[in-house]
């Protein structure tokens, strides 16, 4: 456990981590402040804070398994101690770290007599097992365990209906958050009319990332999720028409807005691969899933054919459109 000494300025508004701790593997807490704020400001971040670390934050979870031959959810396997449901429940346990987007394909494939725990588990790259010690099943005789894995990484909770599939392949309700719990607390201070506030916020992660880590992802989605206002100039750049809930970009590709390119401009971009961009490894792994291999291949989509690939968004363009303008690829107005 790390402790910290309060020091609270009176003029400049600052952050501290004042509390942080790992219980397990599965268990970190850590205690911030945020001070000085006037009075009310400190409800408005708390209640913003808490709602942004529940249900905006992103975390990878296994959503289905698929066993060989068994023809419902409550069966037993001879040869291993647990039901499938059992199994499945353990499953649903397993904390997973990953940048992944989207599905991907996970196994288990291991010879009894032994303990099937986590660390049997064949992953993809990038994704990481937080607590390998995690029990799945006991084979308590001489067989093969063979179990195909689906892995997803999404927000908030992914419940999925109950089904007896003839294939074998049953999915698992995902808890796909990493808060097990947050709160805040306000405590007032100052004398006569010069009155404070100091915010405390307490978060407790599964393991998955730390609670500064946390406490940072959910400030950016919050600045993303407001960025829009910032420009009002972009108002004309969607539309709704009666009864059309989505919006409506601009049609134009990012080559149009490119600087009259030379011959050698253009060989370097057809070579230029999206991995040597500094673009978030959410973006990355979307535009790599499309086929998007090059800068000039990028330079050659226009927004709504990027905002057809799956889990991209507006601010997602809008990414990419201010890192090649940093990069000053584009012409000025």
């Amino acid at each position: 456990m790390v402790r910290e000494k309060v020091i609270i300025s009176t003029r400049t508004l600052q952050w501290q981590c004042v509390e942080s701790k790992r219980d397990n593997k599965r268990l970190y807490y850590g205690r911030f402040i945020l001070a000085p704020l006037l009075k009310g400001q400190a409800d408005t971040i708390g209640i913003a804070m808490r709602r942004a670390l529940l249900g905006e934050l992103e975390g990878t979870c296994i959503t289905r398994a698929k066993f060989e031959k068994i023809p419902h959810e409550f069966s037993t396997i001879p040869g291993i101690q647990e039901s499938v449901h059992e199994i499945l429940m353990n499953l649903k346990q397993i904390v997973l770290k990953s940048n992944l987007y989207g599905n991907h394909n996970a196994s288990i494939c291991v010879k009894g007599p032994r303990n099937v725990t986590s660390a049997d588990i064949i992953l993809p790259a990038f994704v990481e097992i937080i607590d390998n010690t995690q029990p799945i099943a006991t084979l308590t005789e001489s067989i093969d365990l063979y179990i195909e894995l689906q892995l997803q990484r999404n927000r908030s909770y992914g419940l999925q209906l109950p089904n007896n599939a003839e294939d074998g392949s049953y999915p698992i309700d995902a808890v796909f958050m990493p808060i097990r719990n947050t709160n805040y607390s306000i405590h007032s201070y100052g004398n006569g009319n010069e009155k404070y506030e100091i915010l405390f916020l307490e978060i407790w992660t599964n393991g998955s990332l730390t609670p500064k880590e946390a406490l940072f992802q959910a400030s950016r989605n919050l600045i993303d999720l407001f960025m829009p206002f910032l420009h009002p100039e972009e108002e004309e750049s969607f539309y709704l028409e009666k009864d059309q809930p989505k919006a409506t970009l601009p049609l134009f590709m990012f080559y149009e807005k490119l600087k009259k390119p030379k011959k050698e401009k253009e060989i370097t971009m057809k070579y230029h691969f999206i991995d040597q961009a500094e673009f978030p490894p959410k973006i990355y792994n979307c535009l790599k899933k499309s086929n998007i291999q090059t800068l000039w291949d990028l330079l050659n989509k226009s927004q709504e054919d990027l905002l057809k690939i799956e889990h991209f968004q507006l601010e997602d363009v809008r990414h990419i459109l201010g890192s090649l303008e940093m990069e000053n690829f584009f012409a000025r107005n």
